[in-house]
């Protein structure tokens, strides 16, 4: 445990560096294996510091990251709060943390996001935010979802420097070969994994990527992971934040909406809860015309319905061969596997809708 020294010193500074083409960097890690308060009471101990000047809580854990809020109460009674990301145990197997780190700079430079202040073995050090997470059923409320598609606009504006390709198939394609050649120790998670045919999902994949590059969808920077815990709400302020930008690569545009879409139904996958078609509409509107929404052409309007909800199937598999990967090497205590046959499930169910609604389409 004697990274955390070092962890928390540089945290302890970080407020005060200039951040611009350096940032500060220590290789070492947090035990993320210790108990909430053992990690805290030996923080304080090698800080000399005590509960009236310096305390640490969880704000949120996830299912790949804990976040932590860290305040210290400076001498003259301020307190300087900063957040702690620390990335779960072997996420590195399905996140390229190079690819995010860069992405963060260019994104916070646009107003995205909270800002980077120094970066260790397993996290980061970011600037906090004061506002709330919002739940699955607010993104559905239509004064925050015309916020969000907005943002998300805007977002889509931002130019990170390196290759613009998409990933999307790229990092598919690469979650299916290592979810495909799994093995588990535990008798009865094996002989579930085992009902997979891997040569069906293979073969998913393949048709759908073929149906997806017809539609010439944009290629934007996208988030990839616009689920409810991603966005803050600060009330007072009525301030909108989009964070964690992990996922982020150039993607499609559909993508991303799409994977937005299927966040409605929250961790539960209650897909009821999936965005109407008016619904999306509204969202559509403020996304292409932020300032006349209601000028759209009812053309973009069904073009982007049927690119998003094309779209929407490549995020059901991605998320599926995602939860295989992670059922294996996740230490997390959360239903992997289980993930894995909600989303694949729910591919089949929409599969043959949004696929002949895009033939139809490109028919014409």
């Amino acid at each position: 445990m004697g990274a955390t020294e070092n962890i928390w010193t540089a945290m302890d500074i970080a407020p005060s560096v200039a951040i611009h083409d350096s940032i500060p960097h220590h290789p070492l890690s947090v035990d993320t294996a210790l108990s909430f308060p053992v990690m805290s009471h030996r923080v304080m101990k090698w800080e000399k510091l005590d509960d009236s000047r310096f305390s640490v809580e969880t704000v949120s854990g996830g299912i790949t990251n804990l976040l932590l809020k860290v305040s210290v109460k400076e001498g003259n009674g301020d307190n300087v709060a900063v957040t702690v990301r620390l990335y779960g145990p072997n996420t590195e197997s399905v996140i390229d943390r190079k690819r995010e780190l860069q992405a963060i700079k260019y994104l916070s430079a646009a107003g995205f996001g909270a800002k980077l202040l120094g970066v260790f073995g397993n996290g980061m050090v970011q600037s906090f935010i004061n506002a709330r997470t919002l739940n699955p059923a607010d993104m559905k409320k239509p004064k925050l979802a015309a916020e969000i598609a907005k943002q998300l606009r805007r977002f889509h504006q931002v130019e990170i420097p390196g290759s613009k390709e998409p990933q999307l198939w790229v990092d598919i394609f690469k979650f299916f070969e290592k979810a495909s050649s799994l093995r588990f120790e535990a008798p009865d998670m094996q002989r579930r994994y085992e009902t997979i045919s891997f040569k069906e999902v293979h073969e998913e994949v393949t048709q759908l990527k073929e149906l997806t590059d017809r539609l010439n969808a944009p290629v934007v920077f996208s988030h990839n992971d616009l689920l409810s815990g991603n966005l803050m709400l600060d009330d007072k302020h009525d301030n909108l934040y989009f964070i964690d930008f992990e996922y982020g690569s150039y993607s499609y545009r559909g993508y991303d909406i799409g994977n937005h879409f299927n966040e409605y139904a929250g961790y539960e996958c209650d897909y009821s809860l999936y965005p109407s078609k008016d619904e999306q509409y509204h969202f559509f509107r403020h996304y292409l015309k932020p300032e006349k929404p209601y000028e759209v052409p009812e053309k973009d309007l069904k073009a982007l319905y049927i690119e998003t909800n094309t779209f929407m199937l490549a995020s059901h598999l991605y998320w599926a061969l995602w939860a295989l990967i992670q059922a294996k090497v996740s230490a997390i205590d959360f239903d992997y596997l289980g993930y894995f046959f909600l989303r694949y499930n729910q591919y089949e169910k929409e599969k043959q809708m949004c696929v002949s609604l895009a033939q139809s389409h490109l028919s014409v």
